[in-house]
């Protein structure tokens, strides 16, 4: 039973880029703070390169590499959700994509309880005309933060040119929208991918300004 706390611990400590305290790894994991606090010591004596202390939180140092996570049911269909999302509502390339990524983690739970054949979670596939026209290089173009040139028709089918900063993609029930600070009307706009009749992305880099971000976007939603 304690093999199996240390390890749900380390699961817990896995990616985060900020500490987490003792007090609320003890509520997820069903334990006191003090059975935290001695099961951390057992892990720090064991090499596990655990930064942090009890009133600070605790957090993995980078780089260092943990056995194949344990997912789970909740968890694993909260994942699986996800990834068929992607393939339902992606290009072509993110569909793959999420076709590999299905596969690595089926063979990481081969032999275990967990039935990836056998979902609880479904997403309703639809038609992909041109609904995710482009996704594949506007994604690039957001990571890379390249502006874009847009050539967009609007709901009366106008056709206009826009220079943007591309910052995000979301998924609707039917089409994606590329979220972007529009330099041409200087405010953010959306942008309905299946109204995007061209674009071309520049090799122009924009930089991070406040108030110009995805995430200034969102907060004003």
């Amino acid at each position: 039973m304690r093999t199996i706390r240390l390890f749900s611990i380390l699961d817990q400590l896995r990616g985060r880029r900020t500490p987490i305290s003792a007090e609320n790894l003890a509520e997820r994991l069903g334990v006191s703070v003090r059975t935290i606090y001695r099961d951390m010591k057992t892990l720090q004596s064991m090499g596990a390169p655990i930064r942090g202390e009890g009133g600070l939180g605790y957090q993995l140092e980078d780089g260092f590499f943990l056995p194949p996570l344990h997912f789970e049911p909740q968890e694993l269909d909260v994942l699986l959700l996800g990834i068929r999302m992607v393939a339902a509502r992606g290009d072509n390339e993110l569909a793959e994509t999420a076709d590999r990524l299905l596969g690595k983690i089926e063979d990481v739970l081969k032999g275990g309880e967990n039935n990836l054949d056998q979902p609880l979670l479904a997403v309703k596939p639809v038609a992909k005309p041109n609904h995710a026209f482009g996704m594949s290089q506007l994604k690039a173009s957001i990571r890379l933060r390249l502006k874009v040139k847009l050539q967009y028709l609007d709901g009366q089918q106008r056709k206009t040119s826009r220079l943007v900063r591309p910052l995000g993609l979301t998924a609707f029930e039917k089409v994606w929208v590329l979220t972007a600070w529009c330099e041409t009307r200087d405010d953010f706009r959306n942008f309905r991918l299946d109204r995007i009749s061209d674009f071309e992305v520049t090799q122009t880099k924009f930089k991070r300004d406040k108030g110009k971000e995805f995430s200034d976007y969102l907060k004003s939603l």
